[in-house]
């Protein structure tokens, strides 16, 4: 086998580990490999176009991870989308931009890590972007009067914008609405967000009006440097260890390019970024992992660490479409015919503006169950909470699932942190199921806004895990959406209060009245009816996280507060496997702040600061 040595290998050129490239590339003296399965797609028009991001899903930049039937949505079969190329999912994401909430990093902190709270981490998530420019007569309409006073500068590497047009009359409609609900982000959501509606930033070049990720932003403005090299179409079969060790050492990587097997040494560190569902699966076939699951496939154990695989979240979606009146532009519009197509693209190729230089995602909200704040609801939360609050017992699984509920119990209780996450999507979503025949629906003439429910703190937790000592071979993804009752109890009512929302104006003023919905299904009236909407309707948001989570080891925890592997030297995790609890809303940021914050860990231990 052909072996060749560099001080850092990293296992992933996706979003977190074209960041660490680029950081520990800075120091000129140390050699720094990347090894990414997926290809550089950097310069393709389906990558570039914002409004293309659907149309890559199942294609050849995504994994194509599909779960084992949910048996609590319908035994369905849901896809749970990955980018498979240089860039990573940052490639063919929604481009959302949008902060976590204070209260959540702090809860990272409170499960155990330390230097992981908002003052800590809060800046690396500023470090990795730079601010658009918006215009002082949009600030008001938009609700981002405040943004520039209550943000530092930022000069990162991702340009963000707001996400499509910024006079779009969604953005004030969403803004007005909430206001007269009270539930206004009147500050910057990036210098404390807590509840409220805000309008989004996208990852999206403010001037070109084409995808801003990993590849463009932290590896082209560095890929000159001699010190750094990108190997695409490389795929990561195991870590190897050292011989004769009292205690497991990495010491390289063994991956397959060209037909060929290799192995290359890494003299300082083994750092894996392949990803929530797919760094499990390289632990486990290297030998590390509960001992009882690799028995079953021949692997010798090498550390047994039964938390690898384990506490899968992912935030569940479920939106109602309604049908719009016909001032409202939308990507539905470019859907009805290759024409009209046709002029967007080229629209947006020429002059980088049309419906296609978006993912129509424009507006977001982060909010806590309304009826749940006060009288009657209010003690409907608290039996529910401790109808369903976990037993006590000593075991690692045990111990983890009381902290989580500690958290959210928290987080339900109070008025200023979000349990639910909502968001507007101008157009037809075409990825969610139509209920009753579980294919999407296919366009249709009318123009169309959908409201979005996420469940932003699910307690319901998964697992992902080899099926075979074959690398090649696809993990067994289980989510277990909605297995915990409070989960289904929450998302449920943050469905229902999507009709209050469309409800209230004057965002009703530009949806056809009476409200005209996608589906007959859709006309939720009572929670049972939200109930049997979600299990027929509801999909991924693509967001999986924490299957080898930054916790203490005797909670299930994969990775210490340092990132490195519990019982293992010279190995370390970085990508949103480590998330201990997802933010509330989309996972992109915090994938790059996570990332941003590890090189600066790393550089400290090997004293490069």
């Amino acid at each position: 086998m052909e072996t060749e040595s560099f001080d850092f290998v990293i296992a992933g050129g996706g979003t977190a580990g074209l960041v660490l490239a680029n950081r520990l590339s800075e120091v000129g003296h140390l050699r720094i490999l990347v090894l990414e399965a997926g290809l550089d797609h950097s310069d393709e028009p389906r990558v570039k176009t914002p409004g293309l991001y659907s149309a890559l899903f199942g294609t050849d930049i995504d994994w194509g991870f599909m779960t084992v039937p949910q048996e609590n949505l319908d035994g369905r079969n849901i896809s749970v989308n990955q980018g498979k190329a240089l860039g990573g999912s940052s490639v063919i994401n929604a481009q959302v931009y949008i902060p976590p909430t204070k209260a959540i990093l702090e809860a990272w902190a409170e499960l155990g890590n330390d230097g992981w709270d908002w003052d800590t981490i809060g800046p690396y998530y500023q470090k990795a972007f730079t601010l658009p420019q918006v215009p002082e007569e949009l600030r008001r309409p938009l609700g981002i009067d405040n943004w520039i006073s209550d943000h530092p500068s930022t000069s990162g590497p991702l340009a963000l914008s707001l996400a499509g047009n910024p006079t779009h009359p969604i953005r004030e409609l969403w803004v007005e609405t909430f206001k007269r609900k009270g539930y206004l982000m009147e500050g910057g959501p990036w210098a404390d967000a807590s509840v409220g509606a805000f309008s989004i930033l996208a990852s999206v070049d403010p001037a070109k009006r084409e995808r801003v990720h990993a590849a463009g932003a932290y590896y082209s403005p560095v890929k000159h440097r001699g010190n750094l090299q990108v190997l695409v179409g490389a795929n990561v079969n195991k870590i190897i260890f050292a011989d004769g060790q009292n205690r497991p050492k990495a010491i390289g990587l063994q991956y397959t390019h060209g037909g060929k097997t290799k192995i290359v040494n890494a003299r300082k560190e083994v750092i894996l970024a392949v990803g929530a569902l797919k760094s499990p699966g390289l632990l486990e076939l290297s030998g590390i992992g509960n001992g009882n699951i690799l028995k079953q496939y021949g692997i010798e154990t090498i550390k047994d660490l039964p938390g690898v695989g384990e506490n899968l979240q992912d935030h569940i979606v479920c939106d109602i479409r309604y049908d719009a009146k016909d001032e409202m532009g939308a990507l539905e519009d470019v859907r009805r015919s290759a024409g009209a197509a046709e002029q967007s693209m080229q629209s947006s190729l020429r002059s980088h503006n049309g419906l296609v230089s978006s993912s129509g995602i424009l507006t977001y909200a982060y909010l806590p169950v309304v009826d749940f704040l006060a009288g009657e609801g209010r003690k409907k939360l608290i039996k529910l909470i401790d109808e369903n609050r976990p037993s006590v017992s000593t075991e690692s699984d045990s111990v983890r699932a009381r902290a989580y509920y500690d958290i959210a119990e928290k987080t339900l209780l109070d008025p200023n942190k979000p349990s639910g996450a909502y968001l507007t999507a101008i157009g037809q979503q075409s990825v969610a199921p139509e209920p009753g025949i579980r294919l999407p629906t296919p366009p249709q003439i009318e123009k169309h806004i959908a409201i979005v429910a996420i469940l932003a703190q699910p307690l319901s937790r998964g697992i992902v895990h080899i099926v075979s000592n074959d690398p090649t071979k696809a993990p067994e993804v289980d989510p277990k959406y909605l297995s915990n009752p409070l989960d289904m109890e929450i998302f449920a009512q943050h469905t229902l209060y999507i009709e209050s929302i469309a409800n209230s104006a004057p965002l009703s003023n530009v949806l056809k009245q009476p409200l005209q919905r996608s589906s007959p299904l859709a006309h939720v009236t009572d929670l049972d009816a939200a109930k049997r909407y979600i299990k027929s309707r509801a999909i991924s948001m693509w967001h999986p996280a924490g299957t080898c989570a930054m916790l203490p080891e005797n909670a299930g925890g994969v990775v210490d507060a340092s990132l490195r592997v519990y019982g293992v030297d010279n190995l370390r995790i970085v990508d949103s496997s480590v998330v201990p609890l997802l933010p509330p809303g989309n996972l992109q940021s915090t994938v790059y702040a996570v990332a941003e914050r590890a090189a600066d860990i790393i550089k400290e231990a090997h004293g490069f600061t």
